[in-house]
């Protein structure tokens, strides 16, 4: 195994100090999220090392400068005397990692497996005093004989979601090209509830309702135990042709994905009469009419459930695709906050991600964009892990492109990536883990 070394931890602060006494309140689709950290992995492979550290002065010089627009990630976590969480924006600052690793990055990315890549990741767990723990850690990690694995983000998911994660590391790249932020964070409450909302007789959704009802009193799902991930790639071909298997219903290339995934490790699971229960996740600041930079969990996810063992002639990846459909059209805005109102009133804290767009994160002309982007989120829980992202080579006219990051325990990743269902469309296997 490749060794990674850490050259140095410190801490890198706000270049202007931040007003203070200001707040931060989370919102009460923060706390749900509490056990749970998100992790960015991103490759870069033009960078030559350079002597005394250059790129890595650059890149520290121009976070300072942008840390100053983000008082959440710089703050401390503290407990109002209700309970509730907030942030303290002190200027304490995010924990900044510098690796270095043997031999180029290309090499790594042809042995990559699970184990090696969350090295490059650095995470600490929070401490029993929260205010002296740091919700952000970014790892630099420079390959001696060319490449780096940078903007290695990984943040507590209590006040951070996936796209916050890309927002901010899309802020970075553009402070450190001197730019102007083209999606500066808002950090404000969730919208308010509409008026007829408010209204006695108003109908509510219940079944975004019901979920989480159920998922805030159930005991946490178990582990996995010696899973691995295994990642492959989808071309703008293949993409399509799983599209077209879903004749007379518009899906997108995501929702047909998920479809096939949801067929195919069903079967690898044993499943004889349908297929697996599981949970869907999306970005919800467009359904509540919110900016894009909104910094905050807006992530909502939503139970699927097969209705009924199939008829004879009727194709399980067909009635898959039209069941994620229908879940996904529930969660509109109505549904939405009539779940955060329910969430409001009841004060509940407890403890899969769609299109994360990475791969315009450009630092510097000489690096060029990223050439691969990972996301994980942290641990992995119950059944196993479905994450769809962008291929870096999606361009303006080929937006179809995918590859699909699936986290299961060993023995069924290795009966996956020979289920006759998927592997007809001869994905490419990046990283099989195995």
């Amino acid at each position: 195994m490749t060794r990674i070394s850490s050259i140095r931890k410190r801490t890198v602060v706000s270049s202007r100090p931040v007003p203070s006494g200001k707040t931060c309140q989370l919102s009460v689709l923060d706390p749900i999220m509490e056990k749970n950290n998100v992790r960015v992995v991103l490759y870069y492979k033009n960078l030559v090392k350079i002597d005394g550290g250059g790129i890595m002065r650059k890149l520290t010089d121009s976070l300072a400068e942008l840390l100053f627009n983000f008082p959440m990630i710089t703050g401390r976590l503290g407990k109002m005397p209700e309970g509730h969480w907030i942030i303290k924006c002190n200027d304490a600052g995010v924990r900044f990692v510098e690796g270095e690793a043997e031999g180029n990055v290309e090499e790594w990315l042809r042995n990559v497996n699970r184990e090696k890549e969350l090295q490059l990741v650095h995470w600490e767990e929070m401490f029993h005093k929260p205010y002296f723990w740091s919700p952000l850690y970014i790892q630099n990690t420079e390959f001696k004989e060319g490449g780096l694995a940078i903007g290695l983000m990984s943040c507590s998911h209590l006040f951070a979601d996936p796209i916050c994660a890309t927002m901010f590391l899309k802020a970075w790249t553009e402070t450190t090209l001197g730019q102007t932020m083209t999606s500066p964070p808002f950090f404000h409450p969730l919208p308010p509830r509409r008026h007829a909302n408010t209204n006695q007789t108003h109908r509510h959704h219940h079944e975004l309702i019901s979920r989480y009802k159920k998922l805030i009193s159930s005991s946490p799902a178990p582990e996995p135990q010696c899973v691995t991930t295994v990642t492959l790639q989808f071309s703008h071909q293949m993409a399509t042709a799983c599209v077209a298997m879903h004749q007379g219903l518009t899906l997108t290339p995501f929702e047909a994905l998920v479809a096939l995934f949801w067929v195919a490790i069903s079967q690898v699971k044993g499943s004889k009469s349908g297929l697996i229960n599981m949970s869907i996740c999306s970005d919800t600041r467009k359904a509540l009419g919110l900016d894009k930079g909104f910094f905050g969990n807006c992530m909502i996810h939503n139970k699927v459930n097969f209705p009924s063992p199939l008829d004879h002639n009727e194709s399980k990846v067909l009635k898959a695709g039209t069941t994620i459909k229908n879940a996904a059209k529930k969660m509109d805005h109505e549904g939405i906050m009539d779940l955060v109102e329910w969430l409001e009133h009841n004060n509940h804290e407890s403890a899969l991600l769609k299109n994360v767009e990475a791969y315009n994160l450009k630092f510097d002309d000489d690096l060029g964009r990223p050439i691969r982007a990972w996301y994980y989120i942290e641990p992995v829980v119950g059944e196993g892990q479905l994450i769809i992202l962008p291929s870096p080579e999606s361009g303006e006219d080929d937006l179809s492109r995918r590859v699909v990051m699936v986290t299961l325990p060993v023995y069924e990743a290795v009966k996956l990536c020979e289920e006759a269902v998927l592997m007809k469309f001869c994905p490419t296997i990046w990283m099989d883990g195995l």
